[in-house]
């Protein structure tokens, strides 16, 4: 295990088994039928990793998207098979310090390398385009709306899913062409409903639910969720407090990174800046917090 300071983990190390593959933040141990996906502290903006860890990200990560996971049960399956570590198999059953929290033993699905993107408030890459086109991903939308506005009805938005460099944005016929009509439909319908629970949830708990992705998987030809949910890595929370139209939003997510990063003028292609600490300290405190609201 590396460990940064205040021993965030920035991967994992399991002796005598085979070097994990590493996303931008999770390390994947193939067990063959079935997957040890461990959310490390690393970080990543901008589709890049940065050199500083965030402590207990992982942790946060996890913890809210097993609740996000209960919450969908009866809408789509999802694949985790358990998150204590004493069901894990050896030797992994015998690193509690270092998996438990932020592990989990799933299913193995075959992967859309599609990233189901639902927008129900226009921000980030979607105000962007709205501002040059009037439509997000192809799909037209009202004229006159402003940065944070509410958007009539959730939008599917999807992205490419790529393993390095930036993801894009693309139409729902480029989403059928790669994932098949059918299957596009499924995702599109799926990930609209999952969004509209969870934003209903939140919203009973003074949260916003600006816009999401998640990603989906397919076992024996069952649909199922998959990676993350509704996290503050893959969402824009924002508080029903402090919500004004027409401007950005103070957010419970990457959103206090971005920002420091942009600020530095960094021009998003790696490597990327160190963060200073107080960015660090801020952007745990509220992972916390989004955790807290969402799950009490």
């Amino acid at each position: 295990m590396k460990a940064q300071a205040m021993n965030a983990v920035e991967k994992t190390e399991i002796p005598g088994v085979p070097a994990p593959r590493r996303g931008k933040v999770r390390d994947v141990y193939d067990l063959g039928d079935k997957l040890l996906i461990v959310a490390t502290d690393r970080v990543s903006a901008f589709d890049v990793i940065l050199p500083d860890a965030i402590p207990e990200k992982g942790k946060i990560l996890t913890q809210i998207s097993l609740f996000w996971f209960r919450q969908m049960a009866d809408i789509i399956e999802n694949h985790v098979i358990s998150a204590e570590v004493s069901d894990f198999p050896p030797p992994f059953d015998s690193y509690g310090e270092l998996l438990a929290g932020r592990s989990i033993l799933a299913k193995k699905a075959d992967v859309f390398p599609v990233e189901c993107i639902v927008r129900g408030y226009l921000s980030g890459s979607g105000w962007k385009s709205y501002r040059e086109t009037g439509s997000v991903c192809g799909i037209e939308l009202p004229a006159g709306l402003r940065e944070s506005s509410r958007l009539p009805r959730p939008i599917f938005t999807p992205s490419t899913k790529a393993a390095e460099g930036h993801d894009e944005n693309i139409s729902f016929d480029q989403c059928v062409e790669t994932a098949g009509r059918r299957e596009a439909g499924m995702l599109r319908d799926y990930s609209i409903k999952i969004y509209e629970r969870a934003r209903d949830i939140a919203l009973k708990k003074g949260i916003i639910i600006a816009d999401t992705k998640m990603e989906f998987g397919m076992l024996d030809g069952r649909m199922m969720l998959i990676d993350e949910l509704l996290t503050p890595d893959s969402s824009r929370f924002w508080s029903v407090e402090g919500y004004r139209e027409g401007a950005g939003q103070d957010s419970f997510d990457k959103q206090i990174i971005r920002d420091a990063l942009i600020a530095m003028g960094w021009d998003m292609r790696p490597p990327a800046p160190k963060l200073r600490e107080e960015v660090l300290s801020k952007a745990t405190a509220r992972y916390k917090e989004i955790l807290n609201i969402l799950t009490s």
